[in-house]
């Protein structure tokens, strides 16, 4: 079974966040996209530091189908939802216990990721034996799978 060295992609993207406050309405940023083969159900939004109330770099993951049915139609349940805003931005709106971020980007850059990750690991290829097995390790320990005759 030939084995492949996990990949990684990340995409710079320029982003507006839309704020309630009355002097700033919204503010450019750029937010990283990122995708990794070893997770191959999820993608990423890495906000930086400057635009966080911790003042850390913030990380959302949530499933890449989600995003791909959001570039399409309203979609999205609890924390993360995405739908599009006319033909030319798609809006994700999270959903934290700290409040509410609304982040507007333009669809062709998220689409571009979108084609790049499925070029990566189509839908349907997702192999998620490895997922499985860390979780089963984490829950039940190291021992887990060993016959135990």
């Amino acid at each position: 079974m030939p084995t492949t060295l996990p990949v990684t992609l990340e995409q710079p993207t320029r982003a507006r966040l839309v704020t309630a406050g009355p002097t700033a309405p919204e503010r450019a940023l750029t937010v990283a996209l990122r995708y990794a083969s070893a997770d191959p159900l999820a993608i990423s939004l890495v906000f930086p530091a400057a635009v966080t109330l911790t003042g850390t770099e913030v990380t959302w993951a949530f499933a890449r189908s989600l995003l791909d049915e959001g570039l399409r139609t309203p979609a999205g349940a609890g924390d993360v939802h995405v739908w599009p805003c006319g033909r030319s931005r798609t809006v994700i709106e999270l959903h934290a216990p700290e409040g509410l971020a609304v982040v507007q980007f333009g669809t062709s850059p998220l689409r571009r990721f979108l084609r790049r990750t499925y070029a990566l690991v189509p839908p349907g290829d997702e192999d998620l034996t490895d997922q499985v097995h860390r979780a089963l390790m984490a829950f039940f320990g190291p021992d887990v799978g060993e016959d135990v005759t």
